[in-house]
């Protein structure tokens, strides 16, 4: 079981590698998202490049490519160690792309497919708690802020597993790091 765990683990990071955005704008023929914009490839930059379509593709692939790795460890039995360990590889490999030169994104679609795949009662109230956010203050990153550090409570609220609330915390701190120029904005007033 243990060479199965590795070679989810290293699948999950693969898949988290596999960048959404710059292949919906190879596809759709839009420019790289690392060369325009906020020059991350994510969803919300490829909304401003390249319109809604392209940003739901984005968005979309980005979601399966944290879900479908942590999906895949549950059906094969994994423990909760291995499927914590599966999902923030496949975080780690949004942000971290091996095919990308490790210039990765900041995480948010993938860290929510990830959750999603673990429990879907934590991934809605993370959702919704980026819906509110969003809503009142028509900011997309704040709201991922917000989401982010609400995550460990949600797990100890409505799952309970230190496992799963110990990735919570890893998972936002690395999703408020990435967003560390999104939070100089914001606090220089700045910030779209």
């Amino acid at each position: 079981m243990v060479i199965t765990s590795i070679i989810l683990i290293l699948l999950a990071y693969l898949s988290g590698s596999i960048s959404a955005a710059i292949l919906t704008c190879k596809v759709m023929g839009l420019p790289d998202p690392r060369t325009l914009g906020s020059n991350n490839p994510g969803a919300t930059n490829v909304l401003r490049i390249g319109g809604k379509k392209a940003a739901i593709y984005t968005l979309l692939g980005d979601t399966l490519k944290g879900l479908i790795p942590v999906l895949l460890a549950k059906t094969l039995g994994s423990d909760e160690l291995t499927l914590a360990l599966v999902a923030s590889a496949a975080f780690l490999g949004h942000l971290y792309p091996v095919f990308f030169g490790f210039r990765g994104g900041k995480g948010v679609a993938t860290a929510f497919g990830a959750i999603l795949g673990i429990n879907w009662m934590v991934a809605l109230a993370v959702a919704a708690t980026w819906l509110l956010v969003a809503y009142g203050m028509k900011i997309s990153s704040l709201s991922a802020l917000v989401a982010a550090a609400l995550a460990p409570f949600y797990f100890w609220w409505l799952d309970g597993s230190l496992t799963y609330i110990i990735m919570g915390v890893f998972i936002s701190v690395l999703l408020i790091w990435r967003h560390r120029s999104n939070i100089k904005k914001l606090i220089e007033g700045t910030e779209t």
